[in-house]
């Protein structure tokens, strides 16, 4: 399988996804938006995977590949396209499909625990998603569920954590593909977003909780393994 991601900032990659790529033999590419590559043809790619970043949906007069980005995001749903979104790259999916994205009531940040939601029963992803899970958070945005969207995921503090939307694309508010370098480079880049607030961990409780990596990681690789082979 060739993926292709899209990614928004530095310090901000596939993490774990590099990984399950090498050792899987798939090609693995990728358009640094904020250095200005250029987005690939349809046929170069089997499944796109649209990265986080700090930025929002809208901030377009700030960063003006997302109008360029919106567009092919759009045009590979129309094609059918496996695609898998990351925290912006979910919200990215929603707004494309049509769906409110707006500031959460809450940031949430560290691992916190998720529930599957009770509509991704209709989904062969419910035998992925168990019925509790933590997953490492770093977003302050939410969005409404899009039309013909399953809702497949939620947290306390969040209540659209995860979607499916028909045949191959998922959202996915959390981060799966974590590794321990990976948050220790978000920590560096935006830790003055680590204050003091009810759903918002410190960098010490944050990094205490590195025993959460694997399990996230072996729920990344099962979605991976599910998209590769989605007919």
């Amino acid at each position: 399988m060739r993926i292709h991601y899209l990614q928004h900032v530095p310090f901000e990659g596939p993490g774990f996804i590099g990984q399950w790529a090498r050792k899987g033999g798939h090609g693995l590419t990728k358009t640094a938006l904020f250095e200005g590559e250029p987005l690939p043809k349809m046929d170069r790619f089997d499944l796109l995977t649209i990265l986080g970043g700090p930025m929002g949906v809208q901030d377009t007069s700030e960063h003006i590949w997302l109008k360029l980005e919106k567009q092919f995001i759009e045009k590979a749903l129309g094609q059918n396209k496996r695609i898998l979104g990351i925290c912006l790259g979910a919200q990215l999916l929603a707004d494309v499909l049509g769906a409110r994205v707006f500031k959460n009531r809450h940031k949430e940040i560290g691992w916190y625990p998720v529930t599957r939601a009770a509509a991704a029963e209709k989904s062969d992803l419910a035998e992925l998603l168990p019925d509790h899970f933590h997953a490492f958070h770093w977003h302050g945005d939410t969005f409404d569920l899009p039309d013909g969207a399953l809702h497949l995921a939620q947290s306390e503090a969040c209540r659209h954590q995860a979607f499916f939307y028909p045949p191959f694309t998922l959202g996915l508010q959390f981060h799966l593909e974590s590794t321990a370098d990976s948050i220790e480079k978000i920590m560096g880049h935006c830790a003055e977003e680590l204050i003091e607030a009810p759903y918002v961990q410190n960098r010490t409780e944050i990094q205490n909780r590195s025993d959460l990596i694997t399990p996230s990681n072996d729920l990344m690789a099962a979605i991976l393994d599910h998209l590769q082979k989605a007919k």
